[in-house]
């Protein structure tokens, strides 16, 4: 796996559109304003050709331009390091004009976003065996304050920081629109994680308290609760669940698209770190549950899911209970079947805030109750 070299302090972040741009508010502005933070901080900032464009369907501007822009801007040697400008549709339609090979062969730079960015994120590591950052994309970082998680990803690029954690609260309901394009994120709602090992619920008691008394008749009580039947269903820990693997992972709106295309090489990328074995991390943004189980189907038929050391999937952003199916029965159909830890409601995706994760890194994994944390390792 190759590493890009951290940004170091007066470098320059450059912005490419491989999705949506920036042409638009609020995220226009949260760009500016964005761009305005990283000079306070001492970067340099380089919008690419497509960053106000709003020519294409679904994406900045046509195919062929958006695929010339990638290959641009990671050939540039005054670019240090790519966030995207923002998400979008129709990512995929670029990926014909994007080198991989020649990519390969460049020297790497760290290249972060999310969702529609999978294409790029996720391809990078199983085709050119470049890391890469699934993290927020660039008008994110315009809001006033920085949420911690924002930190985090700009550690992630410098190196500073290359350990991420929960966050606690989460985004149901964005303040940001057109006219407030610079606020922060607005966490309400407690992070409850949930935590099993194939299809068993897994609780963790409290220091001090007897697992086998209160403790696991308030666990029991909770995942009948919650749907999952049985109190024979879970099991209550003393101590954090702990797992190790190579990440690997993005939207499963782009992963299920990707899945059996000429781009795909999941299989050869999986069998290459068959001995470090692979953690999943997933989240879904149009997907509905019904969606979510077929997409995992697909892809546990198509082989990618060999080797999994571990799953980290994240809130749906559309992920109501359809027809008696919740997301939790929904991703443990065929996640559960594999035997490993399967950690639910992590915060990751298009629910923020996401904990920023290097694809292709190693990882181990701690988690205690609603409280995880990710220790990304560049080996």
């Amino acid at each position: 796996m190759r590493y890009p070299k951290f940004l170091t302090q007066g470098g320059t972040i450059g912005f490419p559109a491989p999705s949506f741009g920036c042409a638009t508010e609020p995220y226009l502005s949260g760009f500016e304003n964005a761009r305005k933070k990283f000079a306070a901080l001492g970067y340099r900032t380089v919008p690419g050709p497509n960053c106000y464009e709003s020519a294409g369907v679904g994406i900045s501007n046509t195919p062929e331009k958006c695929g010339a822009e990638v290959m641009e801007m990671f050939d540039r040697e005054d670019v240090d390091c790519l966030i995207s400008c923002g998400g979008g549709e129709l990512m995929c339609e670029i990926l014909p004009c994007v080198d991989f090979g020649k990519l390969a062969e460049m020297e790497p730079k760290w290249f972060m976003g999310y969702s529609d960015n999978t294409n790029l994120t996720f391809l990078l590591a199983t085709l050119a065996d470049t890391a890469s950052v699934y993290g927020p994309c660039a008008a994110a970082f315009g809001m006033e304050p920085w949420h911690e998680s924002l930190e985090a990803a700009l550690g992630i690029l410098t190196g500073e920081r290359l350990t991420v954690h929960s966050y606690g609260l989460w985004e149901k309901e964005s303040l940001k629109d057109e006219e407030h394009p610079l606020a922060p994120y607005h966490v309400t709602e407690p992070l409850k994680q949930r935590c099993f090992v194939g299809k068993e619920e897994v609780c963790f008691a409290e220091s001090g308290k007897d697992s086998d008394s209160e403790e696991k008749e308030a666990a029991a009580g909770f995942a009948v609760e919650a749907g999952f039947g049985r109190a024979g269903n879970t099991t209550v820990r003393s101590e954090p669940l702990r797992f190790s693997g190579r990440l690997l992972g993005g939207c499963l709106d782009c992963l299920a698209n990707l899945s059996g295309t000429r781009f795909d090489r999941t299989g050869e990328f999986v069998e290459r770190y068959r001995e470090d074995g692979i953690i999943w991390f997933l989240e879904a943004c149009d997907l509905n549950v019904f969606a979510i189980r077929r997409a995992l189907w697909q892809l546990e038929e198509t082989g990618w899911f060999r080797h999994v050391r571990g799953f980290l999937i994240g809130r749906a952003l559309n992920g109501g209970e359809i027809m008696g199916l919740d997301v939790y029965s929904a991703v443990l159909e065929t996640a559960g079947r594999k035997g490993v830890p399967v950690i639910m409601d992590v915060d990751l995706g298009h629910l923020p805030p996401m904990m920023p994760l290097i694809v292709g890194s190693l990882a181990d994994v701690e988690v205690s109750g609603n409280r995880i944390e990710i220790r990304q390792v560049l080996l």
